[in-house]
């Protein structure tokens, strides 16, 4: 069983969805991230979403655009990203790792050699938002051959017959994208993801992972009585941008606890 399986799993025994925090590689200093987590994870995080900087993150609203300029400043690469995922393993870092970044970085670096490197590093799979169903075969099999997951997604604006195509493909759980439009703290979460979750549900058995506009406890409560897990990205680095840098993993530590007390499932 992989480590996103067996995560799942444990999550639903103890009657609890996951909590998976987004942090860009880099931000805000370099090694942040091998500070973060760690902190994150003992606060009680269950996986983690590790930002690839790259200079046109279309997925992304202003506040990861910050964070992704900051680290590429900070000279962040993706083989830096995936050294941190190995450091992070060093440090006994337990939960999945995924990196997420967009094709071309990857493209450039070599699928085949990505896959390899990630997998040697310890890493869990990818998530890549730009890439779509029709030419993900080669990533897709490259890091199966790896024992790695490719996460896909779905939208609330996502035919019917299109979610088969995906469900068909996916592995690892389905990143399930809350609204229209780009990342970014919400106050509320769209009207229809319930009926988008029921309608994932009747096709595939995957964890369904929500994401975009989550920033508070409700949201999660929300997240908890539909789907299986819940990102927050956008308000995690929102917190890391306010806070001084003496506090920044205990000030981002108390917010994922924060989130935490609202992932009992109903």
């Amino acid at each position: 069983m992989s480590r996103i399986a067996e995560t799942f799993a444990r999550l639903r025994a103890a009657g609890r969805i996951a909590l998976m925090p987004y942090l860009t590689v880099g931000f805000p200093e370099r090694t942040s991230t091998l500070d973060l987590v760690p902190a994150l994870e003992a606060a009680g995080a269950s996986l983690f979403e590790l930002g690839i900087p790259f200079s046109d993150p279309l997925a992304d609203g202003t506040t990861i655009q910050r964070a992704t300029q900051r680290a590429l400043e900070n000279g962040i690469t993706i083989a830096d990203c995936i050294a941190t995922v190995a450091e992070l393993r060093a440090r006994r870092v337990a939960a999945p790792l995924l990196l997420m970044g967009y094709y071309n970085p990857l493209l450039r670096y070599g699928l085949e050699r990505a896959c390899a490197d990630l997998a040697a590093a310890g890493g869990d799979g990818w998530i890549i938002p730009d890439l779509p169903l029709e030419e993900a075969d080669d990533l897709r099999q490259l890091a199966a051959a790896h024992q790695l997951d490719l996460i896909m997604f779905i939208a609330p604006t996502t035919p019917p017959a299109r979610i088969s195509q995906i469900t068909a493909q996916a592995s690892g759980f389905l990143y399930i994208v809350s609204l229209t439009g780009v990342t970014g703290a919400r106050q509320t979460l769209a009207g229809n993801l319930t009926d988008l979750i029921a309608s994932v549900r009747q096709q595939t058995n995957l964890p369904l992972v929500v994401g975009f506009g989550i920033s508070q406890p409700a949201h999660i409560a929300e997240v908890a009585r539909i789907a299986d897990g819940a990102i927050v990205g956008s308000a995690l680095i929102d917190r890391l941008e306010r806070l001084p840098p003496e506090d920044r993993v205990s000030g981002a530590a108390a917010y994922i606890r924060e989130l935490l007390s609202a992932v009992a499932r109903p």
